[in-house]
């Protein structure tokens, strides 16, 4: 608070003394906050103070104009007249007997030349028609805007990865089936197209260069019909008459390859995806027997006892379940790094968009990154590459091209969490808070710290209560610009002694913190070692308002000059 910051107007009114009139001369001036504060994208303000008694002339009128002076720039604040209880004009009048209060918010919108600032009252002022010329009049210093250190690039993008593998793998499958009650195979079975199919991806297993074969696997089936020990034994003679087949074909073919048997007596899983599959008309209560009664024999009783349904049964689901199974698992062996990597650089159009982005991961080099990012945007426009190149553009710090490659990646699939998630950290590193908003709106389910982007959205908003919600107990640069703010200077001391790789924002932020609690050796030693990280700092500090009270210091200077 100070006092008698108007009375320079008492130079004013010995002009009109001769006159006997006098001028408005509040006293108990103070001008919250100051030093002034950005908040969000705005640095407002409020004066206030007191008319004295009989100090007010009846017909003085007073308009008073807030001015922010920067870098030899000026912007105006939204005038207030004040008027004597004789005045003519219009304006908030105060009584010559009693005085009054004064009272007067202003609102700027920030730029970042603000950082150094002062706060000025200019006046117009005249009693009756004399005009007086008064000097402008400082009330307050400015801009803290320690909110700017909450960066967006602080929390890490997210990647939408390829899906490339080594190694995949493919399945090729045919039935041979039985008569009821029998394991003999029949020449019908043996060649038919689905064999013939299995046995011929056998041998390209066997022979392509690429290929190999995992696995030969044979199963005997049994319906779930008949006696238990029935069912077991046929399941294993239909087992091992398809094996003994499958193995003289290997041996013709000169294939070593082992056969892996197994049976299920009972088919009950099987006989169920039948029913499930199809068109009778009373499946429903069929399926319905097999969720009530899970005792094998029960199940067989009961739907034998659906003499309405049985006969259908019998003809046209339990007859497919009387089978041996082949099964081949064939491993298809990709390129070697070392080819995709020859492919991408020199002929990347032999390979496919997930061998492309793959071959990105095998360099940590930002420029060949970008450069096998962009082949494959050229060749398949796929929104995982543009928002890799998106996160590439984003950690340098390259805003503009960064949300030109989200948007794009957005176009192809608007709805994807990580890119939506991305588009708001860069949104937000533009200053563009609302858009940053939607975007981070639409990114639920995404693999980047969605609390933490939020937390710094909210700083950036003014809204610390929100962002400290928000971030938890998220030990980052952001959460402890938010906790500074906010007045909890312990709990930004904490956070920052627990940011896992800090860097030169961390130190600066642990300086700022020393400096609000008034601890000079910590605010020397701090900003010495973020300068040293981050030479940009250097200016900053300078000017920065929260090391106002240790800018003269001869240690201070020799640290930011």
């Amino acid at each position: 608070m100070k006092k008698g910051l108007f009375l320079s107007l008492i130079a004013a009114v010995a002009l009109l003394a001769s006159c006997n009139k006098t001028l408005p001369n509040p006293e108990q001036l103070s001008v919250n906050p100051n030093p002034l504060v950005k908040v969000g994208n705005k640095v407002d303000a409020e004066i206030v103070g007191t008319f004295p008694e009989k100090k007010f002339a009846k017909k003085g009128v007073l308009v008073v104009t807030p001015v922010l002076k920067f870098e030899g720039q000026e912007v105006l604040g939204e005038p207030v007249t004040y008027v004597g209880e004789k005045a003519k004009e219009n304006g908030k009048t105060v009584n010559y007997k009693e005085g009054g209060k004064y009272r007067q918010s202003c609102s700027f919108d920030y730029v970042p030349a603000m950082r150094k600032s002062e706060l000025y009252l200019r006046f117009e002022a005249r009693v009756g028609k004399k005009v007086i010329e008064i000097p402008d009049l400082k009330v307050a210093d400015g801009v803290i805007a320690t909110d700017e250190l909450a960066d967006a690039r602080d929390n890490k993008s997210a990647t939408t990865p390829d899906k490339f593998q080594r190694v995949i793998q493919e399945l090729t499958e045919a039935d041979i089936k039985f008569l009821i009650q029998s394991a003999e195979l029949r020449s019908k079975e043996t060649k038919s197209d689905e064999v013939k199919a299995l046995k011929a991806a056998i041998k390209d297993a066997n022979d392509a260069e690429r290929k190999e074969i995992n696995k030969i696997e044979v199963s005997g089936y049994a319906s779930p019909d008949g006696g238990m020990d029935l069912n077991e034994k046929l399941a294993q003679n239909r087992q091992k008459a398809a094996a003994k087949f499958l193995q003289k074909d290997l041996k013709k073919n000169k294939i070593n390859a082992a056969i892996e048997s197994n049976i299920t007596a009972e088919d009950w899983e099987g006989f169920q995806k039948a029913m499930e599959n199809s068109n009778m008309q009373d499946k429903d209560l069929v399926l319905r027997v097999l969720s009530m009664y899970s005792d094998p024999e029960e199940r067989e009783a009961q739907i034998k006892n659906l003499s309405s349904v049985y006969g259908t049964i019998a003809e046209e689901i339990l007859p497919a379940l009387r089978r041996s199974r082949l099964i081949l698992t064939t491993d298809l062996i990709g390129k070697s790094d070392d080819e995709i990597r020859e492919l991408a650089q020199n002929d990347p159009a032999q390979l496919s968009v997930e061998e492309l982005l793959y071959a990105a991961t095998l360099t940590d080099n930002k420029a060949e990154k970008a450069l096998i990012y962009q082949k494959a945007i050229d060749q398949y426009n796929d929104f995982r590459a543009w928002n890799s190149l998106g996160q590439i553009y984003l950690e340098a710090g390259e805003i503009a091209d960064a949300r030109r490659c989200f948007d794009k990646a957005l176009e192809i699939q608007p709805n994807d969490p990580d890119v939506n998630y991305n588009a708001g950290l860069a949104a937000m590193a533009d200053g563009d808070l609302e858009k940053a908003e939607q975007y981070l709106g639409k990114a639920a389910g995404t693999k980047g710290n969605l609390n933490a982007a939020l937390g710094t959205l909210y700083t950036k908003k003014g809204d610390y209560a929100a962002a400290k919600n928000a971030y938890g107990q998220n030990a980052t640069n952001n959460a402890a610009v938010q906790q500074i703010l906010s007045e909890d200077y312990a709990g930004a001391a904490k956070t920052l002694a627990n940011v896992k790789e800090p860097n030169a924002t961390t130190a600066y932020l642990k300086a700022v913190v020393a400096a609000r609690t008034n601890d000079k050796a910590a605010v020397l030693e701090n900003l010495k070692s973020a300068i040293a990280q981050d030479a940009s700092l250097k200016a900053r500090a300078a000017q920065d308002i929260e090391f106002a009270k240790f800018a003269e210091e001869a240690e201070f200077q020799t640290i930011v000059k």
